[in-house]
């Protein structure tokens, strides 16, 4: 059960960090939008993993 917490709790921080990073590489490279919504796709990744950690076991 705590390491199902932990593993929650990395990949929720994980998301936030890249969640973060992708809107400011969108943002701050306007000619390069690719890598920050790439990078924002990843994250959406992360969270979906944590969902399915969260509920489903």
């Amino acid at each position: 059960m705590k390491n199902r917490e932990e593993t929650r709790n990395i990949l929720n921080t994980l998301f936030m960090l890249l969640a973060l990073i992708g809107v400011v590489l969108y943002f701050a490279f306007p000619a390069h939008h690719l890598i920050g919504m790439i990078v924002i796709g990843v994250a959406m990744v992360l969270k979906i993993a944590e969902f399915f950690i969260r509920f489903m076991f």
